[in-house]
């Protein structure tokens, strides 16, 4: 039996024809593998901990090898003196050496403990070194030295004065104002200095022959003064008269003596020996088989 066909039914539309089983498959989304985990915080300050310490080693290492191959150092120097170089190319050169306090030091010395060039840097050279070397010179006990721009170098010397002649087991040698000798100083061009002798007459001499200034008058005749002790000191007088003076009161000694020889002319006795370690007298020793004349009582209230 046939089927018939309603007139008024709509046609149903074709079906599409099948894909294959392999276009099917491919149509499909693959399936996605599994994510990697991301790396986390503390793995990420490791690696960066890792990298800088070895930045760190390496610049350590080539610090290291700088300085022991002297690489740092000769740039340095370069630098340095590239420096100075230009500031002389400006004009802070050195133009002039002034030089005040000189008597006895020369300035052939001078020039060469500086060291100084005319024309080189004036801020390469250093006053401080500069007056070390000068303070080395024999005769300069102390100097300052400065540098005043643009050129000038200024040396100020304060220089050692001979003082004195101090006589040790024979041997003469000049001494300064501080009792240090002089080695430079020939003794024959200072053979009008008083005479210090014996031992620690050297330090003891501008305490001696400061005594001998208080009197102008016994300072003429003054021609040695004799260490007689740790503190003590003899006078030796022109007329070969020895002063024998005390430890303490040595100025009022001596004061005492310029008043009798005012008074009594008592130096221009032949005396030996005037001792006044005593106060409140006076001890003499005449010269071999000289008479000598005692002097006069002392005033009553007058100091003797």
């Amino acid at each position: 039996m046939t089927a018939r066909k309603n007139p008024t039914a709509k046609p149903r539309p074709a079906r599409a024809p099948a894909k294959p089983a392999a276009r099917r498959a491919a149509a499909r989304p693959a399936a996605r593998s599994p994510a990697r985990p991301k790396p986390g915080l503390l793995s990420r300050v490791k690696a960066r901990t890792w990298l800088r310490a070895g930045l760190a080693v390496a610049v350590l290492g080539t610090g290291l090898w700088a300085w022991q191959s002297g690489y740092a150092e000769r740039q340095s120097q370069r630098l340095v003196a590239l420096f100075y170089d230009t500031t002389a190319t400006a004009g802070l050169k050195v133009g002039n050496v002034k030089v005040t306090g000189r008597e006895r030091t020369s300035g052939e010395e001078i020039l060469g403990v500086l060291g100084v060039k005319q024309g080189g840097a004036l801020l390469d050279f250093d006053p401080h070194l500069a007056k070390a070397a000068l303070e080395t010179l024999p005769w300069v006990r102390h100097a300052t030295v400065e540098r005043r721009l643009p050129d000038l170098i200024v040396v100020t010397l304060d220089e050692r004065r001979p003082m004195a002649l101090w006589q040790l087991e024979g041997a003469l040698q000049v001494i300064d104002e501080e009792g240090r000798v002089i080695p430079v100083a020939r003794v024959e061009d200072y053979g009008g200095l008083p005479l210090v002798v014996g031992e620690g007459a050297d330090r003891a001499a501008a305490g001696l022959l400061e005594l001998l200034t208080r009197e102008p008058d016994l300072r003429a005749q003054g021609v040695a003064a004799v260490r007689g002790g740790d503190r003590r000191g003899n006078i030796r007088l022109e007329p070969g008269i020895d002063i024998k003076l005390p430890e303490v009161g040595a100025l009022q000694a001596w004061q005492r003596l310029a008043r009798l020889d005012r008074d009594e002319g008592l130096l221009s006795r032949d005396l030996v020996v005037i001792d006044l370690r005593i106060p409140d007298r006076l001890v003499v020793q005449p010269a071999p088989g000289a008479i000598v004349t005692p002097p006069a009582p002392p005033v009553p209230g007058q100091d003797t």
